[in-house]
């Protein structure tokens, strides 16, 4: 286990005989030490509507203006947890707030279809050991108390496998800029400004308008035996899933997703921490006169977005193209990359770099000849040894070797239709490149051991 994931907290779910326990009844079970683990995360990228959004519906009806942000609304906000368990806690954050928000009558439960939540699975969220509130200052997070899902047995079910919570809230009075995640591409619902708390109704009359975005939340982690491997996928909008299909959970983090677990079962999760926009140098700051779409730079919310991720084991990083469409030069862009890797490698955590892939033909700055030979020199420190613990070549698995571009079949974007942009890959395309990943280069060293030890034994192969 990584030094991360060690230092999270360990919980001791134990099963407690009682002194008196009858004679020739045995010993008491030996405590298993279990862990919180990142199930799902969504980096914040700034105060709405900075960013951009995937097939978003009009939201004029639901949020009157930025600078007001939420007024006395509930958020209906689908997830889907990458591991199952009894337990749960959900991290709420205010990072890019300009007052406190405030929030309450928080309930999870399981999404049954549209903004409906299946009857009886709503569990009350609370914070600071029992408030049924909390107010968030700005810059501010803070992790729920445990929830225990009482639907969920503590392994999780294969039934559950793909379903969604439905995570409701109420904000009360004026949230002001709101903290969001731009690119969820996934429905999420919201009720009317001013029309007060529905958080608790299972039905979803209230919940009148529709967002493909996520707000307020940008975690939640499961309780899990130690030792389970985390891994985050960290970059831009290849890895947020621009031109993937709405709702299919098939950006390429969700395509390694099922091939860990059709091999390591349940002792593995994967979490996203793309940022559509989102570049290795810069900017590192938000402000209002020059607002950025895509989040801090990665260098600068490396901490917050990925170390901070609980049970952290693997990062597999894709990064890059939206520098050089800016003109950085290919040298800028690896002095940036080095200094995350040694930052991810002095906490213990492997890394895999992954190869940019082509955007040549793209109408943005990195559509050009010149654009694209800086690409290539960057790809050749990827895949030079020993600057990445492993690498992902996606590159070599999405590039049309007679035109240097993408491939035609993965040029046409799966949400919105059209030809695509030459720049982000579709369903297709995501889907090559999940399937180029080596297993074996990101599962923590140990963990196939410990899986045979407790009866989870890997399934299929270990490698493409």
């Amino acid at each position: 286990m990584s030094a991360a994931g060690a230092a999270g907290v360990l919980v001791l779910a134990a099963a407690v005989l009682a002194a008196s326990q009858a004679p020739g009844a045995g010993p008491a079970p030996a405590p298993v030490a279990q862990q919180w683990a990142a199930s799902w995360a969504a980096s914040p990228q700034g105060p709405y509507p900075s960013g951009n959004a995937a097939a978003q519906p009009v939201l004029e009806f639901a949020v009157e203006s930025a600078e007001s942000g939420a007024l006395d609304q509930s958020f209906r906000l689908i997830i889907r947890p990458d591991l199952w368990g009894a337990q749960f806690r959900i991290r709420f954050t205010n990072a890019f707030g300009t007052k406190p928000v405030t929030f309450d009558d928080i309930y999870v439960g399981l999404q049954a279809s549209g903004a409906n939540v299946v009857p009886g699975t709503s569990h009350r969220v609370t914070f600071n050991r029992g408030r049924a509130s909390v107010a968030l200052p700005p810059g501010q997070a803070l992790f729920s108390d445990p929830i225990r899902l009482g639907f969920v047995t503590a392994g999780g079910t294969p039934l559950l496998a793909g379903r969604k919570l439905a995570l409701s809230f109420h904000v009360v009075g004026s949230s002001g800029p709101m903290t969001w995640h731009a690119k969820a591409l996934t429905t999420s619902y919201l009720t009317a400004p001013h029309s007060g708390s529905h958080s608790a109704d299972e039905d979803d009359d209230a919940f009148a308008s529709s967002t493909t975005s996520w707000y307020f939340v940008d975690m939640l982690d499961v309780l899990v035996p130690a030792g389970t491997a985390v891994i985050a996928a960290f970059g831009d909008s290849i890895t947020d899933g621009t031109a993937s299909t709405l709702n299919g959970d098939d950006r390429w983090p969700d395509v390694l997703s099922r091939r860990l677990h059709a091999t390591y079962g349940s002792r593995v999760s994967v979490v996203n921490a793309g940022i559509g926009g989102n570049q290795v140098l810069g900017p590192s700051r938000y402000s209002p006169e020059e607002p950025f779409s895509g989040g801090p730079a990665a260098r600068d919310r490396l901490d917050r977005d990925v170390l901070a991720l609980s049970g952290l084991s693997a990062v597999v990083w894709l990064e890059g193209i939206n520098d050089l469409s800016t003109g950085a030069t290919a040298e800028a862009v690896i002095a940036g990359m080095q200094d995350v890797v040694r930052r991810v490698r002095a906490r213990g955590v492997r890394i895999v770099g992954a190869t940019i892939t082509s955007s040549l033909g793209s109408s943005g700055g990195s559509g050009t000849a010149e654009a694209d030979e800086r690409r290539r020199a960057v790809n050749a420190f990827i895949r030079g040894a020993g600057n990445f613990d492993a690498v992902a070549d996606f590159d070599a698995a999405t590039l049309d070797p007679k035109t240097g571009a993408l491939r035609p079949a993965f040029q046409p974007n799966s949400t919105t239709g059209g030809a695509g942009d030459r720049l982000h890959p579709n369903r297709a395309g995501y889907l090559a490149m999940g399937n180029a990943i080596n297993l074996s280069l990101i599962a923590q060293p140990g963990l196939v051991r410990r899986q045979a030890h407790q009866g989870d034994r890997p399934r299929g192969r270990l490698a493409p």
